[in-house]
């Protein structure tokens, strides 16, 4: 017998109503189920428990649960979700990218589109249907652990990237075989732990969230469309967010009209019992996620029972479940998987790796170099070289490079680094060649490690050091020192870094330093003591190539940061646009400066701040008007010439700040940008509107408004003042 949801020629949404009125309650409370691959007993209990969803499943295992899925009574088809982070990084022959803080540094929201379009092609392929990404948490303490993730400390940049993205993965229709439903997470406020301590208290106020941290989801949701939201593991103001109804429910899915549905963390129901607890025993946390708003419940097996129970009782009426279904199965038909997409043929996975792709994971890591100092010494002269001396834990460490979700589900506890070592190049691989073609001495001593405090080559490293042209450092952390639950109270370099870092000096030979890390350190002294600094963060598998074509010229860094570096762990946070309820950016002098009296009160290095080979210069920009009505937006144009002779990408930043306000605002907010190439001796007319509705603030009663009144636009090359222009113009009300 043939029924209405099996008809593929109707629509979704009539599809998902008449599969619904087949269901039984289990059936239906199965389907909010997702439940870990990699556990045998899981596995086990798809048929028993009706289980909707596994994640982290790999090999031939999509095809062998999705048959066995086919064979039960409604043959409603599985969706497998996994952490395709920055790539399908969990298969070996995939392409890795750059991660988010890294190739958030290229400010280029069409790289990141391509990027999320590699990803999904390559995920759908190996039979997966969803990822859990990208990562929207405003990342402004450098001591949490998973900073990394982030696309910086600047809500408004995080929205525009992670659109892109979610572009990219998602493409115009699921049902191709190059989409798959991107999750943003984590929802939300998951940054802003107290301490950067992952998952522990916020205590971010409503205004708070409406005004920082729910922008980007927003942005998602409305412009975007995606497909789901993930519920952070932590507490705002003593209310998890798994059992937040006001986020999940009113904001999300009522105010912007979530279409999609909202999935747990990690075994966040148990969590309300056994960790945060709210909720006496597991009936009542799962009542609690049910009444919250949430969709789909991860790794929580004993949910299942709890929920069927919660309805038979009466406590739960089962509109609710129905809801929750539904929002489910709409994802799964308009991914195909009830009609031609239900299963991914084997040979599919040949599209792993292309060439194409490798490509642009290149083009990723070129387009993230940030090169912070030089003193003049690059770009490297090779003809003129006799010895290049190579030291530092990360200048040959895979793991180190790649960053984290790279090497399979064991995150920080991986060990292994034979997960995408063929396709990786490292800085010493990519210098070793440099050295070979070029016909210059190369030496390499590791001199240090990240964590093994006893490992010091110190001695060796300041005699080879007396011997060479220049010193390359590849410095930073690795793994074991971030990610999920490893966040650090002291941002300096470990290990003997630091030492290994003075001896090179103590030998007097030019020092380039180049940092391979998770996050911004500490790091004034190697600044003080490095003749050039280049920021690479995590860049992917062929980061060291763009690494050493930076070093020696044949790469002109464009990258800019979108994350500011402290100069002491006590100054954190140091983010560009911290509230300073006095200053405004064109007063020169002012009293009762924000500021530690220990500490300076900029950072070391500044949000959008990168060097350049080429130089640029700014002509006087303006506004094409400085009186705006409600709903128009605000137009400003700058001449931008390359006054050299090497050809170069300049990234302009526009910054708005409300001048005088109902509530205190920040002192600046990036609202545009352009990335600008120019030939040598090129000049390009450079425009950039900044939307009205981006003229906003939250006031005091939570409502989001643009007040009439003074507002100053800034245009250049960082967030820094000396880099800007400052332009007066008035809004006026109606």
């Amino acid at each position: 017998m043939s029924y209405p949801y099996q008809d593929s020629s109707l629509k979704s949404s009539e599809r998902v109503a008449d599969l619904l009125k087949h269901m039984t309650l289990e059936e239906k409370v199965g389907q909010m189920i997702q439940l870990p691959a990699h556990d045998a007993e899981h596995v086990e209990s798809l048929e028993a428990m009706n289980v909707g969803s596994y994640l982290h499943c790999t090999g031939d295992q999509p095809r062998e649960l999705q048959e066995r899925a086919s064979k039960t009574r409604l043959a409603i088809p599985l969706i497998f979700g996994i952490d395709a982070i920055h790539g399908h990084c969990f298969e070996n022959d995939a392409t890795v990218f750059p991660t988010q803080l890294s190739a958030s540094s290229s400010w280029d929201s069409d790289l990141m589109q391509r990027m999320g379009k590699v990803t999904a092609l390559e995920t759908r392929a190996s039979g997966q249907h969803w990822t859990f990404s990208p990562v929207l948490c405003v990342g402004r303490d450098p001591r949490w652990g998973r900073v990394n993730e982030t696309y910086g400390e600047d809500p408004w940049l995080i929205g525009e990237m992670a659109s892109a993205t979610i572009r990219g993965y998602q493409g115009e229709d699921f049902r191709n075989d190059d989409s798959i439903l991107a999750c943003a997470k984590h929802y939300v406020g998951y940054g802003d732990a107290l301490g950067g301590r992952d998952s522990y208290e916020a205590d971010s106020s409503k205004r708070k969230l409406l005004s920082l941290f729910l922008p980007p989801f927003e942005k998602v949701v409305k412009e975007a469309n995606c497909a789901s939201l993930m519920t952070g593991y932590h507490s705002i103001d003593g209310v998890p967010c798994t059992s937040n109804s006001w986020l999940l429910r009113e904001v999300a899915k009522e105010q912007w009209g979530l279409k999609g549905f909202i999935v747990t963390d990690w075994d966040n129901v148990m969590s309300l019992h056994s960790k945060q607890k709210v909720a006496a025993d597991i009936k009542e946390a799962s009542y609690l996620a049910l009444i919250g708003g949430n969709d789909m419940m991860m790794t929580t097996p004993d949910f299942y029972q709890s929920a069927i129970d919660l309805v038979n009782e009466g406590r739960i009426d089962e509109s609710l479940i129905d809801d929750s279904v539904s929002r489910i199965l709409l994802a799964k038909f308009e991914l195909g998987l009830f009609d031609e997409q239900r299963f991914t043929p084997a040979e599919r996975k040949q599209v792993l790796g292309s060439e194409a792709a490798w490509e642009t994971a290149l083009e990723a890591s070129r387009k993230s170099m940030v090169l912070l100092k030089n003193d003049g010494i690059l770009p490297l002269s090779a003809s003129k070289l006799k010895r290049v001396l190579l030291v530092g834990p990360n200048a040959d460490d895979v793991i180190a490079q790649l960053g984290d979700w790279s090497f399979g589900s064991m995150q920080a506890a991986a060990a292994h680094d034979y997960f995408h070592r063929h396709q990786t190049i490292t800085p010493k691989a990519a210098l070793e060649q440099y050295a070979a073609s070029h016909g210059f001495a190369f030496d390499y001593v590791k001199g240090a490690d990240c964590i093994d405090e006893s490992f010091e080559q110190l001695e060796l490293v300041r005699s080879k050091a007396a011997e060479a042209d220049v010193v390359i450092a590849c410095v930073g952390d690795t793994l074991k020192q971030n990610g999920e639950f490893h966040d650090r109270a002291n941002l300096d370099l470990s290990g003997q870094q630091s030492a290994m870092i003075e001896a090179i000096h103590e030998s007097g030979t030019p020092l380039v330093s180049v940092f391979v890390a998770s996050k911004p350190l500490t790091i004034p002294r190697l600044n003080e003591l490095s003749s050039a600094l280049v920021c690479s963060f995590n860049p992917g598998c062929k980061g060291g190539q763009a690494i050493a074509e930076l070093i020696f010229g044949d790469l002109n860094p464009s990258g800019k940061l979108t994350i500011s570096f402290p100069h002491h762990v006590g100054q954190v946070p140091v983010y560009y646009n911290k509230f300073t309820g006095w200053h405004s950016m064109n007063e020169p002098e002012f009293n009762g400066e924000e500021r530690y009296i220990d500490m300076p009160v900029t950072p070391l290095f500044a949000f959008g701040e990168g060097l350049s080979y080429s130089q640029f210069e700014y002509s006087t920009a303006k506004l094409t008007q400085n009186v705006i009505k409600s709903g128009q937006d605000v137009e400003v144009e700058v001449n931008l010439t390359n006054t050299s002779t090497i050809d170069g990408t300049e990234i302009v930043q526009v910054y708005i700040n409300d001048v005088y306000s109902s509530v205190t605002t920040e002192v600046m907010n990036l609202r545009g940008f352009a990335r600008v190439s120019l030939k040598a001796g090129e000049k390009k007319r450079v425009t950039i509107k900044v939307k009205f509705e981006d003229l906003s603030l939250v006031n005091a009663q939570l409502e989001r408004v643009v007040e009439p009144g003074a507002f100053e636009l800034f245009i250049g090359a960082s967030s820094r003042e000396q880099d800007l222009q400052c332009l007066a113009f008035d809004v006026i009300a109606d």
